[in-house]
């Protein structure tokens, strides 16, 4: 214990004020819980799941739970490979008006 005190004056005396706050914060007791928006959305979906999810009590319809996460997941990629597909469609049709402009000008000079 009388090493650690010693070590954390030593970096305290590096440190300007402001880092010694945020050195100080990181070891408080108390932290206050975090509320996350899926929490709020389990609460105004089912107030039973939110409190069940709350105390840690493991779900029972494990099955169905992996079945949905994974059609999330497959929907996610198809999200992200339209996402792509649109910006390579408006890359080329840059790229085609690009050139029709070229022959325009080439071909009326």
């Amino acid at each position: 214990m009388k090493h650690e005190i010693a070590a954390l004056k030593e970096r305290s005396a590096a440190m300007t004020t402001c880092e010694l706050r945020l050195e100080n914060l990181c070891y408080t007791v108390f932290m206050p819980p975090v509320l996350r928006a899926s929490d709020i959305g389990t609460y105004l979906y089912c107030r039973r799941a939110w409190w069940y999810r709350k105390e840690g009590v493991e779900s029972e319809n494990r099955a169905e739970m992996a079945t949905g996460t994974e059609l999330h997941r497959r929907h996610g990629r198809k999200v992200l490979a339209a996402g792509l597909l649109r910006a390579l469609s408006l890359f080329l049709f840059l790229i085609a008006l690009t050139l029709l402009v070229v022959y325009l000008a080439l071909r009326f000079i």
